[in-house]
């Protein structure tokens, strides 16, 4: 089950993922990628890893070693477990920066080999975006002046 898993979690990943990437101008890219429940099928995922060993990960994360960590990692259950790990934030952090760079019209373009950064090399792409980031700024919204209110 736990290979089923490790492979299933980018498989769940993938089609959103595809559609900030490939699809970004889509009316319907941006209704399924506001949502951030788009991270909750890696979630399960993780969860269905994690559950059932709790007993051996809490110690391991909550007083964390190298040579804890390792142990824990080095098995096929604890390395499925850190994959939908990295999967679902990477997801997450790739989500806010796409719609961030929505917000931001950060051109498609540019958003594209970030977007790829952040699913092979998650924080590069999270730091890649932040560079990004800077050069666009929001755009300013100018409020009308409200009405004066007699009385």
């Amino acid at each position: 089950m736990t290979a089923t898993l490790f492979t299933l979690t980018f498989a769940v990943a993938a089609p959103f993922w595809a559609l900030m990437i490939l699809l970004p101008r889509w009316s319907w890219t941006v209704r399924i990628i506001s949502s951030p429940l788009i991270v909750l099928p890696v979630v399960v995922i993780y969860a269905l890893l994690v559950i059932p060993a709790f007993g051996d990960v809490l110690p391991a994360v909550a007083s964390p070693t190298l040579d804890g960590v390792r142990d824990l990692l080095g098995t096929s259950d604890g390395a499925a477990a850190g994959w939908a790990h990295m999967i679902a934030f990477d997801l997450f952090v790739g989500r806010w920066a796409w719609l961030d760079s929505r917000e931001r019209r950060v051109p498609a373009l540019v958003m594209a080999p970030v977007l790829v950064l952040t699913i092979l090399l998650g924080p590069l792409g999270l730091a890649a975006y932040l560079a990004v980031r800077a050069r666009w700024r929001r755009p300013t919204v100018v409020r009308a002046p409200e009405p004066h209110r007699l009385g």
